[in-house]
Order: structure tokens, then C-alpha cells, then sequence
């Protein structure tokens, strides 16, 4: 397998020269004649795939974030594989064309380090005016890491124009909308055997003016002592502190570990995504300081349905007792009416290494030293009900009775909208899975990224949203959201952050093929699987003239640019009114609204107060019952 993956990584590569990987490969066959689409019967925006450019490289996170600059029509796509960044020519959305690699291995640091040629890339972010920031982790990846500096418009890649040192494990990377900081949020994962944590933390650097590389000097640190014992913060209830090498507790500064960042419009505030936490920390980025912790709580799945099994043999949305971490991977940020709202895709995720680990199935509670579930929880433990699915084992124990009487499963299975102070705002409920289900052929839904299998990941965090972008299209506000698992782009109107509306989902993957790793061919075939990078590209930015995403998938290896379509606003007619101008000013028309539901805010699926009905038994029941406000304007199906 892994001569096979070097073959075709080869195959990309034309010459080799001074560390510069160059190659002549343009868009392949990713993109479906014939894409899974299903939207919402009024539908104002559709999402189509246009182009794709493809590594060959199967399951080894080949293209995972990616980002674009305006200027030079050119796309930056982490490819973790090959510890590099690609850049893709993108003037042609239709045939991306590969220019060359940015090697971030062998750059000299401000610090005096030389970045090391083992280090990855993860993440990647671009200024305005070209100024290319890339996030290496070093190895081993508790040691810490760098930002490297490049000109978006160079000619190759081996030109860096310096780097500095972060923190550990530094995974995500962004400007302020103003470009002049830039935020790192080092995760500092521990090392497998627990035996060096490192402090989680986020880097906030001033970004030069000019097209240059930051001064060491220019690098602060925002971190957690604040809320350690005896710190001047109270840590808030909620915020799950655990894990360590034989239950010794691990302080609050090593125990989080920021997985992504948002920044405000003004640029003052940044929101961090804390996600084995399930909590958001804010920083004052003028001051790189955190200023306060929100525990994110807990979803109700007694009330939210979920399909808990993956031994049950069918689609079976339904209600169950238990509770689920939101856990957010990437996070979004807008701004209406003045107030800001935080966007989270609820993926999530737990502590599972060597040294630790917090995960367990619940029919396995009751033996190997864990305590049993409770009395009440008993009947519900078969693989058919709970008994596989997989929960954290660091939650629900009551201590008194020796048992655990509350059940916590990682991630919600959803995105939500928060107020700035943690309050949530709004929660998509069951929508992803209901959407799926309808969606998808059968025997497809919660499939792996890497076979196609019924309910292969129900145990697990279903359709595990993970990526989002955000963007803004005349008076609407959208999210996009990807699915790492089933694959796919789900689309919803946010413009009122109380009432979301379900837009459009649409998946390009040929679920025809069960094995996409059996041939290059095959995994040609099989289109985008396990979307990672989520890039939003305004009209103005766009090659195009139309805004576009693009998403950078880690199974499939593809980067996919997709272009966006939104019918125009009508113009209200004026009301005749002597007495006014004859050309009287045009107004907005309001944001649509949106079904409540059963969480704050309300899923985008109307909620009729009976009971959930199994899925099983045909969602098409569901939506005769008035418990859907969707239909399928078109589902495109392989045999």
C-alpha cells in the first residue's frame, strides 16, 4: 500500500530542484457529471462542482486546508503528506493547474532554529496583499513549532521569507481582518505515553506592514495560568479538565488545547475553540490575553434524535438518553445588528492515546475496572440500542452509586450559533443526519470517508461536521459546512442567527464505489472524500466574477472549487405616493425565517411536538408528517 502511494505521489512531481517540487498536473475526473444534490424547496442558492485538482494520494491528508489570494488567482492547499503547501493556479476554476510546492523543511527562524525535515504543515492563511503565513509542527510535535513566512506571488516555493517560533503543535492559522496580527493556536497535544504535555496556547504575532517575515519580538503568547489554582480566574463549571497518566491531574494551562480560531470584524476580539473542553476561550488581541472561558454545556439527545448504532441494520433517528459534548472543530464569526455570533461546526472529539484514554463503548462499562451504567440505563445497553456507541468515560460517574448515571457522547452532530458569551443561540438538532438519510442511496448513510458501508460511523459522531466557512452573498449571510465523514457540503441561511434555514446539501462522491483505495482509478472515480478546509472567495475576489468554494479533502486528496449561484433580490416595486420622490430609495427585504424547534433556537426542520419517528421507516413519513419543511428538488442516485 504505501509503494502504491509513493507511485502515485510520483507521478505529480515533474523535476525536483533545489527543494522545489514542480509539476504540470491539471483537473482530473473528481468531479461528478452527476452530484448528490438535495435543497430546500425554495432554494435562492445552489452549489455545483466545477473543478478539482487531485494528488493521486489516498487516506494520508494530501489536501487539507486550503486558502486563496485574488491577486495572483492562486490557491494554497496544506498538503500534511508531504509536509508542504501546494499552490494551484486557479484563473480557471474549471482546470486547476499545480505551479509548485511552498518547503517550509530547512527555513532559518528568527529564533535562531532551523525548521526541522520532518516538520508538517497545517494550516495555512493569506493577507490581502500576499503575505503567506504557514503553521509547522515540528517532530516530535510536543517540541514547539513555526510560522513561516512566503510572497504569494513568488515564482517557487524555496523562497521563504523567514519564520518565527510558536508554540506547540501549532494547527491553525489567521489573519485579522485588518491584517495586522496574526493568530496561532498552538493544540500541544500530549506525547502518546502522556509523558511530556505540553502548554496549550495561542501565538498572537504583528504581521510587518511590508511583505516580510516578523521579528522573534513580535511574538506573544496568550495562555491559561490565569485560570490555574491560585490564578485570578475562576475556571467556569463545566469546562472538562481530565486525563493524565494514571488519573494524576493535569494543570488547566496543559489540559487545553485550541483547535481553531475566529476573529471579530473590528479585529479586537478573538473566539478559540477548545474541543476535548467543550468550551470557547476570547482573547483581547490588542493585549494577547485570554479573557474568559465559556463552557459550551450539553446537547439533549432525548429530545435531539440521533441513530446510535451501527448493528441495528437500518437509518434510525431517534430519541435516546444520552447527552452529547458540542465540541467544535473550526469555528466562524459574523456580525449583525452590531452584536457578534460565533459559528461552530460540532464535530467532536476525545483524549485516546497510549497513556490515556477516555473512550469507551457503553455496552463495555461494567468491566475491565470501569464502573457499570446505572439501574436505569440497563435496558439500553444491547448493540441494537446504546451498547456500541462510543462514549467518554471521563463524564456521568456517579461516584455515590458506583455507577454512571448519565451517558456523554462526543460531539453534537450539528452546527450551532453562539452569542459572544457562550449563550447558544441556535442548534441545527437532528437536521444533518435527517438530510443525509433523504439524500443519500441506499445503504450510504453515516458511511466512513474511506468505504461505503450502512451506519458505519452511527457509533461514532455520525456525518462529524468539521469544516466551515462563512460568507456573504447581497443581504444573506451563509454557512458552509462540510461533513468529514459521508462527505458533502450542507449549505444554511444564518442572516438571522435565532432562525437558520436549511439551503441546499450537496455531495460529490460516487458512492458506487466501495473501495476507493483498490485502484488509482477507483479513487479518481470516487470524487471528494473526508472534507477537511473550507474556503469561502467573495465576487470580487473571484476568478470568476462569481463567488465560488473551495474544499480540500484529506481522504480523496482532491481540492474542489465549486461555484456558487444565488437567484438576484427582487427590486420592490414603489408605492405610488404623490408626495415622493420618483425615484424612491429600494429597501431590503427581510431575512427569511425559520420552523422552530427543539433546542435554543430551533432546528431547521419543523418541530410537530410528537414523537420522533424512525427513519427506517422512510423519511418521505417524516415530511407527510409536517416534521420536514424540505424536499428534494433533485437526488441524484448510483446504482
Amino acid at each position: 500500500m504505501l509503494a502504491r502511494r509513493a507511485a502515485l505521489t510520483a507521478l505529480t512531481a515533474a523535476t525536483t530542484l533545489a527543494g522545489v517540487a514542480f509539476a504540470s498536473t491539471a483537473a482530473h475526473a473528481s468531479v461528478s457529471t452527476d452530484p448528490i444534490v438535495y435543497s430546500a424547496p425554495d432554494a435562492k442558492l445552489s452549489l455545483n462542482p466545477v473543478g478539482s485538482y487531485e494528488t493521486g494520494v489516498f487516506d494520508e491528508s494530501a489536501a487539507e486546508i486550503v486558502q486563496f489570494h485574488a491577486a495572483t488567482k492562486r490557491a494554497f492547499v496544506v498538503n500534511a503528506q508531504a509536509g508542504v503547501v501546494e499552490v494551484l493556479d486557479l484563473s480557471d476554476p474549471s482546470a486547476p493547474v499545480k505551479l509548485f510546492d511552498v518547503v517550509t523543511a530547512g527555513v532559518a527562524s528568527a529564533d535562531g532554529s532551523t525548521v526541522s525535515p520532518d516538520a508538517v504543515a497545517n494550516s495555512v492563511a493569506v493577507r490581502a496583499d500576499g503575505l503567506v503565513a504557514v503553521a509547522v509542527e515540528a517532530d516530535p510535535k510536543t517540541d514547539q513549532g513555526w510560522v513561516v513566512f512566503f510572497d504569494a506571488a513568488a515564482s517557487d516555493g524555496g523562497s521563504a521569507l523567514g519564520a518565527v517560533r510558536v508554540g506547540a503543535l501549532p494547527d491553525m492559522v489567521t489573519f485579522t481582518p485588518d491584517g495586522g496580527s496574526l493568530l496561532v493556536a498552538n493544540e500541544a497535544e500530549p506525547a502518546e505515553d502522556y509523558s511530556v504535555d505540553p502548554e496549550g496556547s495561542v501565538s498572537v504575532i504583528a504581521a510587518p506592514a511590508t511583505l516580510a517575515a516578523p521579528a522573534q519580538g513580535a511574538v506573544r503568547t496568550a495562555d491559561f495560568h490565569a485560570y490555574e489554582e491560585g490564578g485570578s480566574n475562576a475556571l467556569p463549571e463545566g469546562v472538562r479538565i481530565f486525563g493524565g497518566i494514571e488519573g494524576a491531574a493535569r494543570p488547566v494551562s496543559e489540559n487545553l488545547e485550541p483547535e481553531y480560531i475566529t476573529v471579530s470584524g473590528d479585529g479586537r476580539t478573538a473566539w478559540v475553540s477548545l474541543q476535548e473542553a467543550n468550551a470557547l476561550a476570547e482573547i483581547d488581541v490588542a493585549s494577547a490575553t485570554v479573557t474568559d472561558i465559556h463552557a459550551l454545556g450539553f446537547k439533549d439527545f432525548s429530545v435531539s434524535p440521533l441513530d446510535a448504532s451501527d448493528r441495528d441494520g437500518a437509518v434510525n433517528i431517534t430519541t435516546w438518553p444520552v447527552l452529547g459534548m458540542y465540541q467544535p472543530d473550526a469555528i466562524g464569526s459574523y456580525q449583525v445588528d452590531g452584536d457578534s455570533y460565533i459559528v461552530s461546526a460540532n464535530e467532536g472529539d476525545s483524549r485516546d492515546w497510549d497513556g490515556y484514554s477516555e473512550v469507551a463503548r457503553v455496552k463495555d462499562l461494567g468491566e475491565d475496572g470501569l464502573a457499570p451504567v446505572c439501574d436505569d440505563l440497563a435496558p439500553f445497553v444491547t448493540d441494537e440500542q446504546l451498547g456500541r456507541l462510543n462514549i467518554t468515560t471521563a463524564n456521568g460517574l456517579d461516584a455515590d452509586a458506583g455507577c454512571y448515571s448519565e451517558l456523554y457522547a462526543f460531539g453534537g452532530r450539528s452546527f450551532s450559533i453562539w452569542a459572544a458569551d457562550g449563550t447558544q443561540v441556535f442548534d441545527s438538532g437532528s437536521d444533518f443526519e435527517e438530510i443525509t438519510a433523504a439524500a443519500l442511496p441506499e445503504g450510504a448513510f453515516n458511511s466512513s470517508h474511506t468505504d461505503v458501508a450502512l451506519d458505519n460511523r452511527s457509533d461514532d459522531k455520525g456525518p462529524e461536521p468539521e469544516g466551515l466557512a462563512l460568507g456573504t452573498i447581497g443581504s444573506h449571510t451563509y454557512a458552509f459546512i462540510g461533513f468529514e465523514r459521508v462527505g458533502g457540503v450542507i449549505v444554511y441561511d444564518i442572516t438571522d442567527p435565532a432562525a437558520p434555514s436549511f439551503v441546499t446539501y450537496v455531495n460529490n462522491r460516487d458512492f458506487s464505489i466501495v473501495d476507493p483505495s483498490e485502484s488509482a482509478e477507483a479513487l479518481s472515480g470516487s470524487g471528494d472524500l473526508g472534507p477537511e478546509g473550507l474556503a469561502f472567495v467573495s465576487a470580487e475576489s473571484s476568478p470568476t466574477g462569481a463567488p465560488m468554494l473551495l474544499v480540500g479533502n484529506e481522504v480523496s486528496g482532491t481540492t474542489t472549487a465549486f461555484a456558487i449561484d444565488v437567484e438576484a433580490e427582487p427590486t420592490p416595486e414603489p408605492t405610488p405616493d404623490p408626495t415622493a420622490s420618483p425615484t424612491p430609495a429600494p429597501t431590503t427585504a427581510p431575512a427569511p425565517s425559520a420552523a422552530p424547534g427543539d433546542e435554543a433556537g430551533g432546528s431547521s426542520l419543523a418541530n410537530t411536538g410528537a414523537e420522533p419517528l424512525p427513519v427506517a421507516a422512510g423519511v418521505l413519513a417524516l415530511l407527510a408528517a409536517g416534521a420536514a419543511a424540505l424536499t428534494a428538488t433533485r437526488i441524484r442516485r448510483r446504482a
